[in-house]
């Protein structure tokens, strides 16, 4: 683990990725990290010892034999049973192969993506922070889950329209993407391959109907994922993107703690924040952090523009 990405993880605090509980106090956002509780001293201190990474480095499970489906015909959900129904995976956090942390390129260029999460609790609309984006003409990646589209559904077809932004699949059920069903932050992952192509089509479905053509980038509810799903996205024709970046810590962060972690943003970065909790800080510090990236020479894109 690089020491940037030990810094970036070290900032992840409160309700982390969540991003669906709303903001907490700041005694909270004091007292937890993300990753497992094994993983915790490692993460707050900035360290790295054998094990202390959100996910193992074992090599990524084979899967079983079977024919690989036609390319003339989309992916089907037996398809992924037959293929991934029996992989073991060996991998579980924000690291798979695979999965894109960061912008090919080591220019001053950084990719701004916002979470829609959906849900009880995490289906609001955060104006200000799209109002400010278009002001500026700032391009970033909508990563949008399905519920928060069936609460939205006038906002979500304006933010489909414009060019500036580009819509991403966050999921249908903002799940945690596991072939074994394990958890993080408290929200149950899905618990096998069925249920991991269900998470990423159902939302795909409708993202399709609704734009006209499929998402390219996908992310899961709360960013964790092992091996097997990860290798499931790929199967289904998208691209799983995390994140170099956490810009909000799951939308728990103050204006300032937001502004300070998106300023030093190094150039190739994701980064991650949400746009569902209005009431955060995430708007306020981006706002900030914005305008001192462009002081210092930094730009701004939409993942497909980098992503090739």
């Amino acid at each position: 683990m690089t020491p940037s990405r030990r810094t970036v993880l070290a900032a992840i605090a409160g309700g982390a990725l969540a991003g669906c509980a709303g903001p907490q106090s700041t005694a909270n956002r004091s007292a937890s990290v993300t990753g497992s509780s094994s993983t915790s001293e490692a993460i707050a201190t900035g360290t790295s010892t054998p094990g202390s990474s959100p996910s193992a480095t074992a090599p990524s499970a084979t899967a079983p034999s079977a024919t690989a489906p036609s390319a003339s015909r989309a992916v089907t959900r037996a398809d992924i049973v037959a293929r991934f129904g029996h992989a073991v995976p060996h991998t579980w956090g924000f690291d798979a192969p695979a999965v894109v942390h960061a912008l090919p390129t080591a220019r001053r260029v950084i990719a701004l993506t916002f979470d829609a999460c959906g849900g009880p609790g995490g289906s609001g609309y955060d104006r200000a922070l799209i109002d400010f984006l278009r002001r500026r003409e700032i391009p970033a990646t909508l990563f949008i889950n399905s519920r928060w589209i069936d609460a939205n559904p006038a906002i979500f077809r304006r933010l489909a329209a414009e060019p500036l932004f580009e819509i991403a699949n966050h999921g249908t059920r903002h799940r945690p993407l596991s072939v074994t069903g394990r958890p993080a932050y408290g929200i149950p992952g899905t618990r096998s391959a069925a249920e991991v192509y269900d998470e990423i089509s159902g939302n795909r479905t409708k993202l399709t109907r609704l734009l006209g053509t499929p998402p390219r980038f996908f992310r899961s509810g709360t960013a964790y994922c092992d091996d097997v799903a990860a290798r499931i996205v790929t199967a289904l024709g998208e691209r799983f993107v995390s994140f170099s970046v956490n810009g909000d810590g799951g939308a728990t962060f103050t204006p300032e703690q937001v502004r300070t972690t998106v300023a030093a943003a190094p150039g190739g970065s994701i980064v991650i924040c949400h746009m569902n909790h209005p009431r955060g800080g995430t708007a306020r510090g981006i706002t900030a952090a914005v305008p001192q990236l462009l002081a210092t020479g930094h730009s701004f894109t939409r993942l497909s523009d980098a992503l090739r």
